[in-house]
């Protein structure tokens, strides 16, 4: 039997096991049917965050963000590439600072757009200012791996 993935689905907060050899099948939550590693970018809020942070078993880069920085809004679609290339072993999600600022408080975000990467439960590395995609990669596989 393959081992499984815990991964939390950023639609309902569900915790799903995924064996990992099933992973490039394009895993559903169980709950909600939601796309577990789809390659897309998630907007999700603090409580979500917490929960992947805690409980999921892949990496996931978070991108802290606000509608009005003009450099957020500019990187916006290097990230998504970044995600699409990246999937399904690594997840990308983003988190409004504005409307979510208990992140900004316990992440000491003092600037954005700030990309923050997690792995087993804790942060792993930070990335500051507006990025091509071509360097998002390299952040993620220069901190987690090759496997990324």
């Amino acid at each position: 039997m393959a081992a499984g993935l815990k991964l939390t689905c950023t639609e309902c907060g569900a915790v799903n096991r995924v064996p990992a050899d099933k992973l490039d099948a394009g895993p559903k939550c169980g709950t909600c049917g939601g796309r577990l590693a789809a390659g897309k970018v998630a907007e999700i809020d603090f409580a979500t965050l917490q929960k992947c942070i805690k409980g999921d078993d892949l990496p996931l880069l978070v991108d802290f963000w606000a509608a009005w920085c003009g450099p957020c809004r500019m990187m916006a679609p290097q990230f998504a590439q970044a995600a699409q290339a990246m999937a399904p072993r690594v997840r990308f999600a983003k988190v409004d600072t504005q409307s979510n600022p208990d992140a900004t408080v316990r992440y000491d975000i003092r600037g954005i757009p700030l990309l923050i990467l997690f792995h087993k439960g804790r942060e792993v590395a930070r990335l500051t200012g507006a990025r091509p995609a071509a360097d998002i990669q390299a952040f993620v596989r220069q901190h987690v791996g090759e496997t990324a």
